[in-house]
């Protein structure tokens, strides 16, 4: 008998309702989203009420994380805007963000196919990176000579000793509007990046410190301010882009304060290999990185397709 439940049994309360989309509003099919039953589509639209509330809440400090391929697409945009309206306060990524990032405010990425002859590409000094095509000299020669030019400057105003914060906020001021580094600089968001080493910039920080010996990164330095980032903030949240390590660095940083009280994780990766990419945002809670009464989701999804819904719905909701 349809639509018949007995009476006190608590978990039959919401029924799965059909998608009856009538208008040109984002807003709309995540409201339906929340009520659909569908499987990745709840958590999709439980993340985006969830980071609502938390850019709300003026009192949460907010981490925004994400991997360095994001960068190489157009979700670039995304990230960008998301740091040019301070959607966030600070910023934890991978040496390959400021590759692509410096790469393509001066040149351009292609567009190509998961499936192509990488041998031939190879012949071509074209770099694939997924289904993107990376001209040779719009990489390497090009993020050397542009940052080997920012380090020489700051050797000469005297720097000897940098934070990654540092170097990404004075790279970022040399950059144009396109770039998330330039408006991280602009709104004085910190950038740290954990593992500047593995990547075109950090090699190029090498090989600057092979002809200046008295020049290095202190990563302590960046560990200080992380420090007292968490530690005065009354709340704090994230918005986790891919896992690795800009994810489990902006957990771990977390647990000293007791926990985020806001989290949202997008991620591809199966959580029944063990790996940190794939375990959900519920485990962060054993290990004291994540508060037991947090709003927490993971949403299983492919990053650069979710993206541009998710804010639009963030943006959308501001304005009604």
């Amino acid at each position: 008998m349809t639509g018949r439940v007995k009476k006190g049994n608590e978990l039959l309360r919401n029924p799965v309702r059909d998608y009856d989309i009538r208008q040109n509003d984002v807003n709309s099919i995540f409201s339906s989203m929340a009520v659909s039953g569908g499987f990745e589509s709840r958590n999709l639209a439980e993340g985006v009420d969830i980071l609502r509330r938390m850019n709300d809440e003026k009192s949460c400090t907010k981490f925004l994380s994400f991997v360095g391929a994001l960068m190489s697409t157009g979700a670039r945009g995304i990230v960008r805007d998301m740091v040019k309206n301070r959607m966030c306060d600070v910023i934890i990524t991978t040496c390959g963000a400021l590759d692509h990032d410096i790469a393509r405010t001066y040149e351009k990425y292609y567009a190509g196919d998961f499936r192509m002859d990488d041998g031939m590409l190879l012949g071509k000094n074209i770099h694939r990176l997924g289904n993107v095509l990376v001209p040779m000299e719009n990489y390497g020669p090009l993020i050397e000579e542009k940052v080997q030019k920012c380090l020489n400057s700051m050797y000469k105003d005297g720097k000897r000793s940098c934070s990654t914060y540092e170097i990404t906020d004075y790279v970022g001021s040399t950059l144009d509007k396109s770039s998330f580094l330039y408006w991280a600089h602009k709104n004085k968001i910190p950038v740290i990046v954990p593992g500047i080493v593995d990547g075109a910039v950090g090699s190029q920080v090498w090989f600057f410190h092979q002809q200046h010996k008295d020049f290095k990164i202190d990563i302590l330095k960046d560990e200080s301010r992380l420090s007292d980032i968490v530690f005065e903030a009354k709340k704090s949240g994230a918005f986790m882009i891919g896992g690795g390590i800009s994810k489990h660095h902006t957990l771990w940083w977390n647990q000293f304060r007791g926990g985020l009280d806001y989290a949202v994780y997008i991620t591809t990766a199966p959580e029944w290999d063990g790996s940190l990419s794939g375990a959900l945002v519920a485990e962060a809670i054993s290990w004291g990185k994540v508060t037991t009464k947090a709003r927490q989701t993971t949403i299983h999804g492919e990053a650069t397709t979710l993206l541009p819904f998710i804010y639009a719905a963030l943006e959308l909701g501001k304005k009604t």
